[in-house]
């Protein structure tokens, strides 16, 4: 007869040795919890995970980092990683205007882009809500409250194209002990300055709470392995770029034995994983860098980290939601800004700081079929910011021309004001 235990009063170290001994003891972990008891926290690790050399055992133990005032372009640096759990405050929900801006520069010119982005933020929001008032009247039996709350939300989803990247934000990490490590050894490599101090203090901080699974010498071959590939490889930026392309390295023959599957899928429900082994399918397209943030967040699969340049100009959604005179000044700042950001005496890599998060920059995501279907479906749906889920509209269409007889439960309908956004919110119960 079978037995379920659960404990969770342990730490991260004595979870994962609680798991590790069934790999060595046929005992039960009612045995094993009293021996890590008897050993004290943290011992097990070093006894068997450092010595024994299988990493696999501090996969079985997690913790919980929460980073603040970092900037944006730092934040997405964590959440570059296949295995990322956590969570990032989000723009399209929070007023950003007083959050302090990272000047890397530290000059006269370098603080007169972040400011000239700054003021036109915080002085376009009165006047956008007015706008969009007009635009969406409250109608009658609404809740003013949550109507305000929506009206607020839609501006934020504006004006946060005009946030410099260097904007400081906060962060969870949640990670088992062994990704910690491995994302560590990368993130001590990153081209930002600000990405190598966070990683040092993060690698301190677990070294000190979990001194036996941060013991390792580093090896010099592969600090310098992963040295030269970060900086040559970290950002993505290619000459040219497609506004929108579709890839497929993909066996269509072999999913035909499998319609049985694709044809009867119920809404909100994923394809089993086994239809991964079919291929991926990769996606090219221009993407504003506040809505990327987005796109990234869908780990399955790859995505690529974009290098926030001018280039491809300021995405043309966030323009067409501003009053006329509004609109005519986002325009001159734009054209100034952008500028002024050619004139710092900075790389491509450090100006990212000055560039607001409404510039497109060149995307590529590549997902096996059942991850696919899911950011199709997910991020075509209307509480979707407008710029990503005209992206997933264009995927629908491409996947449905190669796979017609796909099943496909996407969201095509317009996008519209909706107040419900005024209920997306976390609230303390009364």
């Amino acid at each position: 007869m079978f037995k379920i235990f659960l404990y969770d009063e342990f730490s991260p170290e004595d979870n994962a040795m609680l798991q590790a001994l069934y790999s060595r003891s046929p005992k039960s972990v009612e045995e094993h919890v009293e021996k890590v008891r008897a050993s004290g926290s943290g011992k097990f690790m070093s006894t068997f995970y450092v010595g024994y050399g299988h990493s696999s055992i501090a996969d079985c133990g997690s913790t919980t980092l929460f980073i603040e005032g970092l900037s944006i372009l730092a934040d997405k640096a964590v959440q570059d990683w296949p295995l990322y759990s956590g969570q990032e405050t989000s723009t399209r929900y929070v007023n950003m205007a007083e959050q302090p801006v990272i000047d890397p520069l530290k000059t006269k010119e370098s603080k007169a882009v972040i400011d000239n982005w700054m003021d036109f933020y915080k002085k376009a929001g009165s006047p956008l809500k007015e706008y969009l008032k007009n635009l969406y009247p409250i109608k009658e039996g609404q809740n003013e409250a949550i109507y305000d709350k929506a009206i607020a939300a839609r501006s934020f989803d504006i004006l946060r194209s005009f946030l410099p990247a260097g904007i400081t934000t906060q962060l969870s990490w949640h990670t088992n002990l062994r990704q910690a490590s491995d994302k560590l050894a990368l993130l001590s490599h990153w081209p930002l300055a600000e990405v190598r101090e966070i990683a040092r203090e993060m690698t301190n901080k677990l070294k000190d709470k979990y001194e036996h699974s941060f013991c390792h010498i580093p090896d010099a071959k592969q600090e310098d392995y992963r040295r030269d590939f970060m900086k040559q490889h970290t950002y993505f930026n290619p000459e040219d770029t497609p506004e929108f392309r579709c890839q497929f390295n993909f066996d269509k023959t072999e999913l035909e034995k499998y319609r049985d599957i694709t044809e009867k899928r119920p809404l909100k429900t994923s394809l089993p994983i086994f239809l991964g082994e079919l291929g991926n399918i990769s996606f090219d397209f221009h993407l504003d860098y506040g809505s990327f943030r987005d796109i990234q967040r869908h780990r399955n699969g790859q995505c690529r980290m974009p290098l926030l340049t001018t280039k491809l100009g300021f995405h043309e959604w966030y323009l067409s939601q501003l009053s006329e005179e509004l609109k005519k000044e986002a325009l001159e700042l734009i054209e100034k800004q952008k500028d002024n950001i050619k004139k710092l005496d900075a790389s491509s890599i450090v100006k990212q700081y000055y560039t607001a998060l409404g510039f497109k920059v060149p995307c590529r995501v590549a997902y096996g079929l059942p991850a696919t279907v899911y950011v199709i479906e997910l991020r075509s749906g209307k509480p979707v910011h407008p710029t990503l889920r005209t992206v997933a509209h264009k995927m629908h269409e491409a996947v449905t021309k190669e796979l017609p007889f796909l099943k496909l439960h996407t969201d095509l309908e317009p996008s519209e004001w909706d107040i419900k956004r005024g209920t997306q919110d976390i609230v303390e119960k009364e």
